[in-house]
C-alpha cells in the first residue's frame, strides 16, 4: 500500500496542504522551508500507532506539546488536522483507506489535548466517526485515538500496522563511530543510527549475509579500493561490528572496523541497508550528505532498481536540495513537491504546467525546479561582514 494524498491543516509551518504523493516523491525547498516538518507527519502517525510505547499523547509530548505542533499563523482555529489517503497502487481511482485525525487543546481546566475528529473510511464506507455519544459523555476517551487501541481498531488494524511500520533513518556517522565514547540516551526508533549495528546483528543470518553481499558489490563500485565487507561480533564483549578490506600495497593488510570508515561510506551503507530492509513507507532526509556527487546522481536509479526487484514495492519520500541528485533524468516530475515560504507559513505544491513542459523538453528537475528554492537575497550573503 502507498499513501496517495496528504491533507494538512495547521501542522507546524503549514496552514493548509493538499498534495498527491507518488511511489517515489522528492520534497524540495529552501533551508527552514519545512521539509523535515513535512516528513514528521508520517513519523507522528507512526508514533501514535506503535504497539509499544506509542499513542497520541506521547507523540504530542515528544514534540513539545500541541503548542509546538500548531501553526503559529492559525490565529482563530486551534485544530490541527491530518488526512491521508492510502491505495494499493498510485494510479487507483479511489483510495482503499482514508484516515482523518484532528486534535486541539481542551481550552479549559487541565488543558489536555483532545481529539476533535477521527474518521476511517474503507473505500466509500465510513467505519469510524468520532467523537461519539460515549466520547462526549466521558471526555477522557478523547485523549486516545481509536487507531492506537487494539480493542477498537479490529476493522482497520491493517491501517495501524501500516503506519507503525514506517521507517526513518538519518544516519549520523559520528554517532556510529564514537557511540561508545559519546554514550548518552538513544531516541525511540533510533532515527540517527546509534543502534545501526545492533539492527544488523538482530537480522537473521541468511538475510543479513544476502544484504551485506549486495551492499558489498555496490560499495565496490562506489568506493575506491574497496574489496570486501563482513559482519563480525567482538570476541571479548560480543558487540557487533562491520569490517571492510581495501586493496592495499600490503596484500595481507588487516581489516578496518566501522570507526575507520569514511562518513560517506557509512552513509551509503546505511542508505543501502534501509532500501533492502522491509517494504513499509521509507523516509529519507537529505541522502546526499557526505557523498560524492557522482554517487548522489545515481541515488534515484538505485532506489528504482532495488524497488523493481522486490515483490512488494516500497514507497519512498525523499527530502533534498542536491543539484546532483535532481539532475538524474530518471526522476518523474509527477513525484516532485515544492515547498515555498510565503507571508504566513509554507505552501506546498506539485509542479505546474509550465514546469511539466520544461521537463518534457529534456530539462532536469535540477534545472527547472531547484532554482525556485533559492532565497531571493542569497547573493548578499557573500557581502556579509
Amino acid at each position: 500500500m502507498i499513501i496517495t494524498n496528504l491533507i494538512l491543516k495547521n501542522w507546524r509551518n503549514f496552514r493548509e496542504v493538499n498534495v498527491p504523493l507518488r511511489e517515489r516523491t522528492y520534497i524540495l525547498g529552501a533551508n527552514a522551508a519545512g521539509k523535515s516538518n513535512f516528513l514528521d507527519v508520517f513519523r507522528f502517525l507512526r508514533d501514535i500507532s506503535k504497539p509499544q510505547g506509542g499513542g497520541l499523547q506521547k507523540a504530542i509530548a515528544d514534540r513539545g506539546g500541541v503548542q509546538k505542533l500548531r501553526c503559529l499563523h492559525a490565529r482563530t482555529d486551534p485544530e490541527v488536522l491530518i488526512e491521508v489517503h492510502i491505495s494499493e497502487s498510485q494510479d487507483d481511482a479511489e483510495p482503499r483507506w482514508k484516515y482523518i485525525l484532528g486534535f486541539k487543546p481542551e481550552g479549559k481546566g487541565a488543558q489536555r489535548t483532545l481529539i476533535s475528529k477521527e474518521q476511517v473510511w474503507d473505500k466509500s464506507r465510513q467505519i469510524l466517526n468520532r467523537p461519539t455519544k460515549d466520547d462526549k459523555k466521558d471526555v477522557v476517551r478523547l485523549t486516545q485515538t481509536a487507531l492506537e487501541q487494539i480493542q477498537v481498531n479490529s476493522e482497520f488494524r491493517e491501517l495501524a500496522e501500516f503506519f507503525a511500520d514506517t521507517t526513518y533513518l538519518h544516519l549520523v556517522p559520528q554517532l556510529l563511530k564514537f557511540g561508545d565514547l559519546i554514550g548518552g540516551q538513544r531516541l525511540d526508533d533510533d532515527p540517527f543510527g546509534q543502534g545501526f549495528l545492533e539492527r544488523i546483528a538482530k537480522t537473521p543470518l541468511k538475510t543479513r549475509e544476502s544484504r551485506l553481499g549486495k551492499i558489498e558489490k555496490a560499495l565496490g563500485l562506489a568506493v575506491p579500493q574497496f574489496r570486501q565487507l563482513r559482519y563480525t561480533p567482538d570476541k571479548i564483549n560480543g558487540r557487533p561490528h562491520l569490517e571492510a578490506m581495501y586493496s592495499h600495497y600490503r596484500p595481507n593488510a588487516g581489516w578496518q572496523r566501522e570507526d575507520q570508515f569514511s562518513d560517506g561510506t557509512l552513509r551509503l551503507l546505511g542508505l543501502l541497508w534501509v532500501l533492502l530492509e522491509g517494504d513499509s513507507l521509507l523516509l529519507l532526509e537529505e541522502p546526499e550528505l557526505s557523498l560524492n556527487d557522482g554517487i548522489v546522481r545515481e541515488i534515484p536509479l538505485l532506489i528504482q532498481r532495488i524497488q523493481r526487484d522486490r515483490k512488494r514495492r516500497r514507497q519512498t519520500l525523499i527530502s533534498t536540495h542536491s543539484e546532483a541528485l535532481l539532475s538524474n533524468s530518471g526522476i518523474d516530475g509527477r513525484g516532485v513537491l515544492l515547498l515555498e515560504p510565503v507571508a504566513e507559513g509554507t505552501k506546498v505544491r506539485s509542479i505546474n504546467s509550465a514546469e511539466v513542459l520544461a521537463l518534457r523538453s529534456g530539462l532536469s528537475v535540477a534545472e527547472v525546479i531547484l532554482p525556485k528554492t533559492r532565497p531571493t537575497s542569497i547573493d548578499k550573503l557573500g557581502q556579509w561582514k
